[in-house]
């Protein structure tokens, strides 16, 4: 086992994020890298091991670093042995030692028996929870393909809080039949739960999944693009007057100090290793921005860090994408970019499309940051496509 790099050492922070694959059962809007948790205990035990090996590798890549955070998502990672993660997060943090105590999210549903675990992966280190509640209704929470009830919901949310320093829900809106008032409704139901952070997701169709071709053979349809629009709104509203900022358009926080500290890591550019099958990593290597994706299927990934290649993918990026990944992610903030990265992509403020953007007020100049608007947030993927193309 290679030894921790020492203190002196250190250049800089990265983050890590760790893919559970494992699911009781794949949603049917799902289109992550996921496959049925069928009990395969020498497999799983295995894929802990690669996942040990494959971060030992990297830092051998990457040099002396400090730890950012850690992100363990999925998959359905509270379906981890809570040693496992345990033993995940001591070696993240010997081999890249932090500057002090540090985010680790752990992504769960609430499930009475996942609910049971929740001291045994605090105890093992992970001090905030993201839990995929989607819904407060019982039809909808079918529908959606959950393997809850909106009262296991209500109970695993305060076992959470009573556990956890950071807890987060995701919910999941425009769902087919939805109307405003149900919805204005459901959300502030759900504010009475008690959480600092809330992820709010229009309902996406993606043509691989099984809502994909329900809606493609005519079974059922989304919401349409103005009540979209309508529900998004109510959102902003709903969650601004409970005291909810949207630092990000689809991440509400109650206070700076319950924003994501690891997702922001990310939507600033920074650098963080991709663990497990299926796992994204940007690294800076030799000067360079390096794209990696590891091997999707389990079986390939641990065969992959053994042999020594556990990417399918590796990619040095050139400056321009770099820089335009980096617009991507940071306008969805409210930070927004630096003007001197959108230099880089030859979109200066007084020039279109830059300028025609801000004369439209889809986007800001503030100081030396452009920054969407209140007008171009709802429509960003729109304003990103004129700004980029």
């Amino acid at each position: 086992m290679r030894r921790a790099h020492r203190v002196s050492d250190l250049k800089g922070d990265l983050a890590l994020y760790v893919h559970w694959p494992y699911c009781d059962r794949i949603c049917p809007y799902c289109d992550f890298n996921v496959v049925r948790d069928r009990g395969k205990i020498a497999e799983q035990a295995a894929l802990v091991q690669a996942i040990l090996a494959d971060m030992e590798a990297q830092s051998a890549l990457t040099g002396p670093r400090r730890l950012a955070s850690i992100f363990f998502g999925g998959g359905t990672p509270s379906l981890m042995a809570p040693d496992a993660v345990a033993a995940i997060i001591a070696r993240a943090q010997a081999l890249f030692p932090p500057r002090g105590d540090i985010e680790i999210t752990l992504e769960a549903n609430p499930t009475d028996a996942e609910a049971d675990r929740f001291a045994a992966l605090a105890d093992a280190g992970v001090n905030r929870l993201s839990m995929g509640v989607q819904a407060l209704d019982d039809g909808a929470l079918a529908f959606l393909g959950r393997n809850h009830s909106a009262d296991e919901a209500r109970r695993a949310v305060a076992v959470a809080g009573r556990t956890f320093e950071r807890l987060s829900i995701d919910l999941i809106y425009a769902r087919p039949g939805q109307t405003l008032n149900g919805w204005r409704a459901e959300l502030t139901e759900a504010l009475d739960l008690g959480f600092e952070h809330v992820s709010p997701y229009q309902l996406t169709i993606e043509p691989t999944t099984a809502f994909g071709r329900a809606v493609a053979r005519g079974a059922w349809a989304p919401p349409d693009e103005d009540l979209s629009a309508a529900l998004y709104e109510t959102t902003q509203t709903v969650l601004e007057a409970a005291g909810f900022d949207a630092y990000e358009v689809s991440n509400h926080a109650r206070g700076v100090a319950a924003r994501s500290a690891h997702n922001l890591h990310v939507w600033r550019g920074g650098d963080y290793l991709g663990l497990g099958p299926g796992a994204h990593g940007r690294l800076t290597l030799a000067g360079a921005r390096t794209a990696t994706v590891a091997h999707r299927r389990i079986a390939d990934y641990v065969a992959g860090v053994e042999a020594g290649v556990p990417w399918s993918e590796r990619e040095t990026q050139s400056q321009r994408d770099a820089a335009e990944e980096r617009v991507l992610l940071g306008l969805r903030t409210v930070e927004g970019v630096p003007v001197a990265l959108l230099a880089l992509l030859d979109r200066t403020p007084t020039a279109v499309p830059l300028a025609a953007l801000i004369e439209g007020g889809f986007l800001s100049l503030c100081k030396d940051r452009v920054v969407a608007t209140a007008s171009g947030r709802p429509v960003l993927d729109s304003v990103l496509k004129a700004l980029l193309v």
